[in-house]
């Protein structure tokens, strides 16, 4: 049967538990949500040492995780047998292999939860083992895909209530702009957040930037504004804090940041004169953010959007040591930047 991973945990908490989950998908973090769960879940601590078991993809094979599901379990009502990386199961899809693991899918011990962790790709639906994991009755099937950043503001907002705590909508906007679709990491940074609110006190803006370490006057967002306004001594002022402090202000992160931004401006050129407000939430366009998309909107061209985003991708290419010379990473930026401000045709950059 397939399932979703709220279905899937929900039923855990219910200790209503299938004999074999395969969870497979893009995005990991609801893969390891779900393995963690069913890992604390269904035995007591007491019992694991004996009864729960957990595999390597690389380091065993279908013949080693089978004869780990099916031994019975020592003084307890079940066993289980955790594969992590299972991608790297060399024979899991190979003929060899594949009557075995039909036999057993077919036909699981029902005092065993077998559980692979089959991240960043799926099965072929077409082929026979994916065909059987998504029909066999004891088989619970759960695709994890990648959120699209307009969905990461909702997202982050149910993570934080599920936790019985506030966030406000400008420190969400602020999260999900600075980390973006890292779904792991979004948590791991929310649930250091929440370790310094009190009962009832809202996750803001002010908290985000002192425990993520987003300085207040000199980040990318800043620099962002400063482009879009022309404001070139403040564009410096920020280069010069970025390149005294290059740990807190890598490159790639900074690139991608302007990279999205400019990409979300040239859809918003291709939406026509007057996008609604959901038509901008779609481009992953907050409330927050829209007076400034609007403003780059009129100070950049579809034409010099679009060359700037080649100009973004030629500091990217510069970053790993494409034509960059004996440049460092503050120099491609404040060229990027340069550039940006001043209207030099990109056929005379190259």
């Amino acid at each position: 049967m397939t399932q979703d991973a709220d279905a899937i945990l929900k039923a855990v908490q219910q200790r209503q538990f299938q004999p074999v989950y395969f969870l497979q998908g893009e995005e990991p973090y609801f893969i390891d949500t779900v393995a963690d769960a069913l890992e604390g879940t269904v035995l007591p601590e007491s019992e694991r040492s004996f009864n729960q078991t957990v595999l390597y993809g690389k380091d065993t094979d279908a013949a080693g995780i089978l004869g780990q599901a099916k031994r019975f379990p020592m003084m307890s009502d079940y066993s289980v047998v955790i594969v992590k990386e299972a991608q790297a199961v060399a024979d899991l899809e190979s003929e060899k292999a594949w009557p075995f693991l039909e036999a057993y899918l077919k036909n699981p011990l029902a005092s065993t939860v077998l559980v692979f962790c089959y991240k960043h790709k799926t099965l072929d639906s077409r082929k026979k083992l994916g065909k059987l994991l998504a029909s066999a009755p004891g088989v619970v099937l759960m695709t994890s895909k990648k959120l699209y950043d307009n969905q990461i503001p909702q997202w982050l907002g149910g993570y934080v209530r599920q936790r019985k705590q506030q966030i406000t909508p400008g420190a969400t906007a602020l999260l999900a702009e600075y980390i973006g679709a890292d779904l792991g990491r979004l948590a791991n940074e929310v649930n250091k957040l929440l370790l310094n609110v009190k009962q009832g006190q809202a996750i803001d803006e002010d908290l985000v930037q002192r425990m993520v370490g987003i300085s207040k006057d000199y980040n990318i967002f800043e620099l962002q504004r400063a482009l879009v306004t022309r404001d070139v001594l403040k564009a410096n002022r920020i280069l010069t804090h970025f390149a005294a402090n290059p740990k807190a202000n890598p490159l790639i992160p900074n690139l991608t940041l302007l990279f999205n931004f400019f990409t979300r401006l040239l859809m918003l050129h291709q939406a026509g004169p007057n996008p609604s407000d959901s038509d901008m939430q779609k481009m992953g366009i907050n409330k927050f953010a829209q007076k400034e998309y609007q403003l780059a909107q009129r100070q950049f061209s579809p034409e010099r959007t679009m060359d700037l985003i080649h100009l973004i991708r030629r500091a990217d290419a510069q970053s790993k040591g494409i034509e960059s010379g004996s440049m460092d990473e503050g120099e491609i930026l404040r060229e990027l930047v340069w550039l940006i401000l001043h209207p030099v045709p990109v056929a005379a950059v190259g």
